[in-house]
């Protein structure tokens, strides 16, 4: 990246990301949270939580909106829930058009949000869709708090319906983003040929690894390099039982010990065994 993402980030993330491409119901969408979140527990992540929003939510309330100088700074302020910095981008505008916009900025907590929404948001059919889309992830979700931030319009010009970042207690920033991107092979040739549904998710290993429980480190066996009969399939045998095993190669006996080895393998009459 030419700039880092955040704050003491990485500006080479070592990325890693899955995706459900060419279908466009909201069973990929929550198939992917799903693959996600699992991601994360078999990481060994715990205290999950979900954050929710809708890119059709803002794309919907800004349609009105034809002057496209002021789109960058409305999608700012309405992720930064400046109020002020909204009010400057919206000058002008008529106040019906303005009204939802000031709305979304104290849109976003608990399943009462979508409530909200509801009677604040007006009844465009896209906000609607994306409002009941957004309850029906929600509740298909088990085991992590589930929020919703309908403000939300970080990737507005990528990002087509519900996105997801998902926390860890005390990781800070979000460990794993995604989302609807729909069209997203349009670019790759044209549009009608090439144009598919997708939805998929993120994560930067390297952010992974610091947020993870940290397992303990188990000591490897120390073994003889040779040829002596029954070494090698000794060395294989504790392998596959998940043992790792340091052959000392020839001459290296006196080097120092970085595995930290904790036993031997050794001749006892005609076997090997781990002392």
């Amino acid at each position: 990246h030419t700039r880092a993402e955040r704050p003491h980030a990485t500006r080479e993330p070592l990325q890693f990301g899955a995706e459900i491409y060419g279908y466009p119901g909201r069973e990929a969408d929550l198939e992917v949270l799903r693959l996600a979140l699992d991601c994360l527990r078999a990481a060994s992540v715990a205290e999950l939580s979900v954050d929710l929003a809708d890119a059709r939510i803002v794309r919907a309330l800004l349609a009105e909106v034809n002057d496209e100088a002021r789109l960058p700074a409305i999608h700012q302020a309405l992720a930064t829930k400046d109020a002020s910095a909204l009010a400057a981008a919206c000058q002008g505008l008529p106040a019906a058009v303005c009204a939802p916009r000031q709305a979304l900025i104290g849109l976003y907590g608990d399943h009462a949000v979508l409530s909200e929404a509801k009677n604040v948001l007006g009844p465009a059919p896209a906000v609607r869709e994306a409002l009941s889309d957004l309850k029906w992830l929600a509740e298909r979700l088990e085991g992590v708090r589930v929020s919703f931030d309908l403000a939300d319009a970080r990737g507005w010009g990528y990002y087509s319906g519900p996105r997801f970042s998902v926390y860890a207690q005390g990781a800070g920033d979000a460990l794993l983003r995604g989302g609807r991107y729909d069209g997203v092979g349009a670019v790759f040739g044209h549009k009608r040929d090439r144009e598919r549904p997708a939805v998929g998710f993120s994560l930067d290993l390297k952010q992974l690894v610091r947020a993870a429980a940290p397992r303990p480190l188990r000591a490897a066996v120390r073994a003889p390099w040779g040829e002596a009969p029954g070494l090698a399939a000794a060395i294989a045998a504790l392998r596959r039982e998940g043992e790792t095993v340091v052959c000392v190669l020839p001459g290296q006996e006196r080097e120092i010990d970085e595995f930290n080895c904790d036993r031997e393998l050794v001749p006892l009459g005609e076997r090997w065994a781990v002392v």
